[in-house]
């Protein structure tokens, strides 16, 4: 049975919110992430809580742990985490949900 997969992160940039750097940072994150054929539902979000010290959040959904896994090898990704997040990103949280029901 294929159960899809929820992939979720939660970061701090090493820019303040308003700085050119963090625009650019968000536009080509989405642009890439969003373009990789795996990727359903790319969503970016600036976080609002006063409980975290996280800046900022992307989600998005896998059809399965298949397409979970080709995204994590699929050349843009692994490029994109080498030249814009291990460079820009100070710290992060990952989380990965199999839908339940």
């Amino acid at each position: 049975m294929s159960v899809p997969i929820k992939h979720m992160v939660v970061f701090t940039l090493k820019y303040e919110f308003d700085m050119v750097e963090t625009k650019m940072f968000l536009e080509k994150s989405a642009a890439i992430l969003s373009a990789i054929p795996q990727v359903q539902q790319f969503e970016a979000f600036r976080q609002v809580s006063e409980k975290t010290d996280y800046d900022f959040g992307f989600s998005m959904v896998f059809a399965d742990r298949a397409a979970y896994q080709a995204y994590n090898e699929h050349p843009a990704h692994v490029d994109y985490v080498k030249q814009l997040w291990e460079k820009e990103v100070l710290r992060f949280q990952e989380i990965d949900f199999e839908q339940l029901t």
